[in-house]
């Protein structure tokens, strides 16, 4: 205790003469305490007022491409497949053979029914000319009436055995060219699904499938609309703000999975005439040119379908939309650098620019880049934009 004592008082003269050596200013600055630091500027953010631009609505439904016209080739008659004239999945016309059933069989039958024909018609002439001959003797009692209806029977019977080969032999050429399997419509065929040398069989319904063809150009997209989407397309049609689908052809616009846009034309041309109970759904047909045959039966696909008529909209950019747990809103920005918190109800995205139907005007200014340095209530440093500019493109990216 006593060496602590000792080096306490030891140390007060030290510190007398280092504090002798000082102005009175420094004396004053050294014994008050250091001043507190700055407080931090506003953070900076980029705003800029809605745009507004006269805009249709579009909507966006998904479905697949299916071919016009479908057709399943099987055998009419039977026999053995003598000839294949196609190339697995080539393009065909209408009227190209593309299978040959063994064809000897049905043109002996036609040579033969043609043969009796003849022979057949050969009896009805002489049948014919016999009762000729047999009239004016019946008239003239030389011959009785019962060897004249004899006769008239004869040439009836005769008559009708000839119509009766007529038929049969028609139903044989028939047959005879049905061994020529030609390709009803023109598109693409599938694959041979019978080899040379094979016994198919031919029936109406059953017969032995060969192969399948499908049309290509145009092309027809099959969708679903809800309910409310009918409802409001109805409505739009009877307005005349919007097309009316059942009378008149609408435009639409296709796009692929690889695709951003809908950069394909075509025509919705047919809307069912009922709704499905089952899936509440109404089913809508577009169709398409497919010249360059990139659309094919069972592609799945997106279609755009105007959704309003044309109106004036109040925009912003996607991104300076925010999200709480019930609510979509946006930052706006007052002239002393005050930050507000606005609710908005929001529209579709067109050209990139989200459509606000409720919640802001074209003279807010709303914070489209920084949204995440902005606080309800806060202040903020903002650098005012205009949508459209380009170096106001480059900043959102």
């Amino acid at each position: 205790m006593h060496h602590r004592a000792v080096f306490r008082f030891r140390l007060l003269p030290v510190l007398a003469l280092l504090l002798a050596g000082l102005s009175p200013w420094d004396r004053l600055a050294a014994q008050q305490p250091a001043a507190p630091a700055a407080p931090p500027p506003p953070p900076s953010v980029t705003v800029a007022q809605p745009v507004q631009r006269g805009i249709a609505e579009w909507d966006e439904f998904t479905g697949r491409f299916e071919a016009v016209d479908t057709v399943e080739l099987r055998a009419r008659v039977s026999g053995y497949m003598t000839e294949v004239h196609f190339t697995d999945g080539q393009m065909v016309k209408a009227g190209d053979v593309l299978f040959v059933i063994d064809p000897r069989p049905f043109q002996r039958t036609v040579e033969r029914l043609r043969a009796e024909l003849a022979a057949t018609k050969a009896r009805f002439d002489f049948a014919q000319k016999d009762y000729d001959r047999a009239r004016p003797l019946a008239k003239s009692e030389s011959i009785s009436e019962q060897v004249l209806q004899q006769r008239q029977r004869d040439l009836s019977d005769t008559e009708a055995t000839m119509q009766a080969g007529q038929a049969s032999l028609a139903a044989a050429e028939l047959d005879l060219e049905f061994t020529r399997v030609v390709a009803p419509i023109s598109g693409r065929v599938s694959r041979k699904l019978v080899s040379i040398g094979n016994y198919v069989t031919g029936a109406s319904a059953t017969g032995t499938l060969l192969t399948v063809i499908i049309s290509q150009d145009p092309i027809q997209f099959y969708f679903d609309l809800s309910e409310a989407d009918y409802l409001k397309y109805f409505r739009l049609g009877k307005a005349g703000t919007g097309s009316n689908y059942r009378e008149n052809p609408t435009q639409v616009f296709a796009g692929l999975q690889d695709e951003k846009n809908f950069p394909h034309p075509g025509t919705l041309d047919f809307v069912d005439n009922r709704i499905d109970q089952s899936t509440g759904s109404l089913r809508g047909r577009a169709v398409f040119r497919n010249e360059k045959g990139l659309f094919t039966p069972g592609l799945f696909g997106r279609i755009r379908l105007a959704g309003s008529g044309e109106y004036q909209a109040v925009m912003v950019p996607d991104g300076a939309i925010a999200t709480d747990q019930t609510n979509r809103f946006v930052y706006t920005v007052a002239d002393d650098g005050t930050v507000a918190y606005k609710p908005v109800t929001l529209g579709p995205i067109v050209d990139g620019l989200r459509v606000i139907r409720s919640g802001v005007t074209t003279t807010d200014w709303v914070i489209v880049n920084g949204i995440q340095r902005a606080r309800t209530g806060g202040k903020v440093t903002p650098q005012r934009s205009k949508l459209g500019d380009p170096a106001q493109a480059a900043l959102l990216k």
